[in-house]
């Protein structure tokens, strides 16, 4: 792109927000390895495309086929260990050699499948015991365990394969095989019996091994370590104390039972193998055309030159992005790049900087109408029309949006911040024309309220996606359009694992009970105080986000603290809502703030003290949540009057609240009045009328002696 000269406006200022992050831990091939990994990526995204579309397969079957193909390009991309330097040696070759030997028992695992297979297919009802265990389990699990272990010493130059995720590799296609055979037969009623073969309990404890390995390459260790305890409680479970003992489960029992439709292959890979691989591609084709870039140069034409430009850019192009993308972090590294040096520039601290980004990047996931997943998650679980889900997100994300919005001005404000000069942003009138870009997210919420699925909206907006670019300089052609099934494919891997993963923690929780008893601890305490188990429920989902994707971290705070919710009283609607909001913002809750703790990295600034500042611009997130339950009105539950007044007096208090968190308001805040600010806020969010009634007379009462104070309002605060 060329920039005018002159003091013109350039055309562009934001390149490379469409740029595929590349993780350290990701192996960069050349050669045939490269041709062979990404013609694997395009296979498996145009699998899920023609399986949702044309050709379905069983559900389960389906679902195996989803999990082993992430499996296996997780295994081949993402490596176990540190790279070895360019000029150094790799690992020692005996270890190479051990990892070569270890594919001999993943391999007679496969074949032994093979086999089983055949006899059948020859009439036979089930497999002996025996053959099982010593000819399919026991190398299986040899093989799984042993080559985990190897992959996390096993130092490779960042270009090649090592031999134990080859090893890797081949033992999912092994265990997934296996439960293709067995689920296709009679035997997949047996899952959870004494009657069940042993051989489900030997393929679902390697499966659940290379999920968690898997897991822990792309998504760190916070959510394996949950996972990890989840699996512990399993077998310590009838030695623990109080509400959290019960009977048990024999490893055979549980095992047999947690790869099924009630766990791994429950709710979450439901989600993960249909709206959100699908939502995944449309990302990719949306940044092979670029659209990502004209987004953040939109906003910049739109705000660049209010006060604290940046900022407010920040918060448009991060909502736009992070509602696609479904990760607060990978929000953040997208558009933070561009945007928080930019707020640094115009007189932001180093922290201010990256908290604004990670809060805006957070929001992303609560913007309707993709809500970075969650709403798919949500229907799925709650059995809620997803359309029904998406318009009732509206009014908390224009809270939420409209508090960070404040926030931020209100900052600018008190710190006498200017914004980006004209030269200096893309001219409006030249964007404008561009407009059209926007037309497959136009697409897809057109074709959702429409009343078409969201498997074929989400098509329609993929295939509009390839054909709106042909209107751009970006045309994708048939190389463009591989090459975003390429992107799609690598993109999906982590959160494809991460939600397996999660899927791992639902199971335990259904099959033991745990959420029965939580459940019955949150009603105990509701006879004490509603608000207290509310407050219970909060530090739970909070407690379970940290450090985890937001698509799984809702998933287990779904299905842990959600049903204790419903159960004293709440409706369904509102409690997956609680949970969901607070799923989210533990992306920027200290002590573990996975988004903030991303934006510093950017800024330079201190981790700690950028999630401190991120939980304050995100005030509103910790707040509204407690609404949903005192005034449903919020989430369009109830007359239109009563959905309008609310809407109103809760944006009303957001901007008192975010006046009261940054002390200036049409100038600078006395402490008294800063406490007066926070009463009226909490009385207009409150939503009762009474409240409203109390806090729109406080709101006018500091609005006049502002006003008279400040001589109409200086200039500082009009300005932008």
């Amino acid at each position: 792109m060329t920039q005018s000269t002159d003091h013109q406006a350039p055309d562009t200022i934001a390149q490379g927000v469409d740029e595929e992050a590349v993780e350290s831990n990701r192996r960069l091939y050349t050669g045939w390895q490269w041709i062979l990994f990404a013609t694997l990526a395009i296979a498996y995204a145009g699998f899920h495309l023609v399986t949702l579309n044309m050709l379905p397969m069983e559900t389960w079957s389906y679902r195996i086929v989803h999990i082993c193909g992430a499996l296996i390009l997780g295994f081949g991309l993402y490596t176990g260990a540190r790279f070895a330097e360019a000029e150094a040696p790799s690992s020692r070759p005996w270890l190479a050699g051990l990892g070569y030997l270890l594919l001999l028992p993943a391999a007679y695992a496969l074949l032994q499948v093979w086999l089983m297979q055949r006899e059948l297919a020859g009439g036979a009802m089930r497999i002996d015991a025996a053959v099982e265990a010593w000819h399919f389990g026991y190398p299986l699990m040899l093989a799984t365990f042993a080559t985990i272990v190897l992959s996390w010493f096993q130092r490779q130059h960042r270009e090649r394969l090592a031999s134990a995720d080859l090893a890797l590799m081949v033992c999912a296609v092994a265990s997934a095989a296996y439960l293709l055979l067995i689920y296709n037969t009679p035997m997949r009623m047996s899952t959870g019996t004494a009657f069940a073969p042993p051989g489900i309990a030997y393929a679902a404890i390697a499966g659940s091994a290379l999920i968690l390995e898997l897991t822990r390459r792309v998504a760190g260790l916070a959510l394996v370590i949950i996972s990890a305890l989840f699996l512990a409680y399993v077998f310590a479970g009838p030695y623990l104390p109080g509400f959290l003992g019960y009977p048990g489960l024999s490893v055979q029992r549980f095992f047999s039972q947690v790869y099924t439709d009630a766990g791994i292959l429950g709710p979450t890979t439901a989600v993960s193998s249909t709206y959100i691989i699908l939502f995944i591609i449309f990302a990719a084709f949306l940044q092979a055309s670029k659209v990502g870039d004209y987004f953040v140069n939109f906003a910049f034409a739109a705000a660049g030159r209010a006060r604290g430009g940046p900022a407010k850019v920040s918060i448009f192009a991060s909502g736009l992005m992070g509602m696609i993308n479904g990760t607060s972090a990978g929000n953040v590294v997208s558009t933070g790049s561009l945007t928080i040096p930019l707020m640094k520039k115009v007189g932001y601290p180093g922290k201010s900087a990256g908290a604004i980004e990670a809060a805006a990047s957070t929001g992303g996931q609560i913007m309707p109408p993709i809500m970075g997943a969650g709403a798919f998650i949500m229907a799925e679980i709650t059995g809620i029309p997803y359309t029904e889900i998406a318009v009732a997100a509206l009014i908390p994300a224009i809270l939420y949006f409209a508090s960070v919005y404040f926030m931020v001005d209100f900052e600018a404000a008190r710190k006498g911040m200017q914004g980006m000069r004209k030269e200096e942003i893309p001219q409006f009138r030249r964007l404008v024309k561009q407009v059209y870009l926007f037309a497959p997210i136009v697409i897809l919420i057109a074709a959702l309220f429409m009343g078409y699925s969201v498997i074929r909206a989400g098509t329609l907006a993929t295939a509009s996606a390839a054909v709106v670019s042909w209107l751009s300089p970006y045309k994708m052609g048939p190389r463009a359009i591989l090459k975003a099934l390429q992107l799609a494919g690598t993109m999906s891997i982590q959160i494809i694992a991460v939600c397996a993963c999660a899927g791992l923690i639902v199971g335990v929780i259904s099959l033991t009970g745990v959420g029965a008893r939580f459940s019955s601890l949150l009603l105990g305490l509701a006879g004490v105080s509603q608000l207290l188990a509310l407050f219970f429920a909060m530090c739970i989902s909070i407690l379970l986000g940290m450090g985890m994707p937001t698509t799984a971290a809702y998933a287990v705070a779904a299905s842990v603290v959600a049903p204790g919710l419903i159960n004293i009283g709440i409706q369904p609607l509102v409690a997956h809502f609680f949970v969901f909001y607070f799923a989210v913002v533990s992306a920027i809750t200290p002590p573990v703030a996975l988004a903030s703790y991303a934006a510093a990295g950017i800024s330079g600034a201190n981790a700690m003290g950028t999630s401190v500042t991120s939980f304050k611009v995100g005030l509103a997130a910790f707040i509204v949540p407690f609404m949903f339950f005192y005034s449903p009105a919020l989430l369009m539950e109830g007359s239109w009057l009563q959905i309008l007044r609310v809407g109103v007096t809760a944006t009303l208090g957001i901007v008192l609240l975010a006046a009261a968190v940054q002390a200036w308001f049409f100038g600078p805040v006395k402490a008294w009045q800063r406490l007066l600010m926070l009463v009226g806020a909490l009385c207009m969010i409150y939503g009762g009328i009474y409240t409203d009634i109390a806090g729109l007379a406080i709101g006018a009462l500091l609005f006049l002696m502002q006003r008279g104070s400040h001589g109409g309002g200086t200039k500082a605060a009009t300005s932008g």
